[in-house]
């Protein structure tokens, strides 16, 4: 029997062991974040270079995220234009020391959705710049094959739109990526709300979630990282274990044929 916690996954060559990836954003103080992320059991963290400039506290935050000895995953959150993107990652480059970047590049205002043509073109630009994106993306199949064709070898698609709780909203769309990508690392990034979705994200195959909302804006995220945890771990016993087929018509769980027979005297 694989054990979840020993199971690893690939991003970029590099071993990675948890299935749940965590965010840093949005806890009610920094030693909340850094608690809940040592709860999660997580190796990588995504941080926002961003968002984190404008915290007076930012000298505390990342010793926070210094003291976890996670890998960081900066990214890209609030871009709107190519350009912009481009800048940003290569500030978190110098800042970070990596290569990896979680492209985002917001398309719609109102649901958050990423912009498909200028991740397309923003993921280009990185990859002959030497980064190893990670672009966060729609669950539209032709838009993951054209990230695949351009280099990239992780893809997050979302399960809805970010921040919503909602899950996976198309478990379709998500199911035949996996199929029409077997050799892709899938992580489902965004619209998670609930360990159940989480779990439900894993049994279809795929390699790991991003959460942030679901754990930060809970009313305990300790305990919810917990929670996460404990689901990613579940999702992925149950992929590996194959599910039984489904049925349209009831089947006895204990059949009667040949099996011997009690008499009470």
């Amino acid at each position: 029997m694989n054990d979840p916690n020993t199971d690893s996954f690939s991003i970029y060559g590099e071993q990675i062991t948890s299935r749940l990836l965590i965010g840093s954003a949005l806890y009610p103080s920094p030693a909340v974040m850094a608690e809940s992320i040592v709860a999660s059991g997580a190796d990588i963290v995504t941080v926002s270079l961003r968002r984190q400039q404008s915290v007076s506290a930012g000298d505390d935050f990342w010793q926070f995220i210094k003291d976890t000895g996670l890998k960081v995953l900066p990214n890209t959150a609030g871009c709107h234009s190519v350009k912009e993107a481009v800048t940003l990652a290569q500030m978190c480059r110098e800042v970070f020391s990596t290569n990896w970047i979680k492209l985002e590049l917001i398309g719609d205002e109102y649901n958050l959705q990423p912009d498909p043509f200028a991740l397309l073109e923003a993921t280009k630009i990185l990859i002959n710049d030497g980064f190893q994106v990670l672009p966060y993306c729609t669950d539209d199949l032709v838009l993951c094959q054209r990230l695949a064709d351009l280099g990239c070898e992780v893809l997050m698609p979302w399960g809805s739109p970010i921040g919503t709780g909602k899950g996976l909203l198309n478990q379709y769309n998500l199911k035949t990526i996996r199929e029409r990508l077997p050799d892709m690392t899938l992580i489902v990034d965004a619209g998670l709300g609930l360990p159940s979705h989480a779990c439900q994200a894993l049994e279809l195959g795929y390699d790991a979630v991003l959460l942030n909302s679901a754990i930060a804006g809970a009313g305990c995220p300790v305990t919810m990282s917990h929670a996460f945890k404990a689901a990613v771990n579940a999702g992925r016993f149950a992929y590996t274990a194959k599910a039984m087929p489904e049925k349209e018509v009831a089947a006895p769980s204990t059949p009667t044929m040949g099996m011997p027979f009690w008499h009470q005297t």
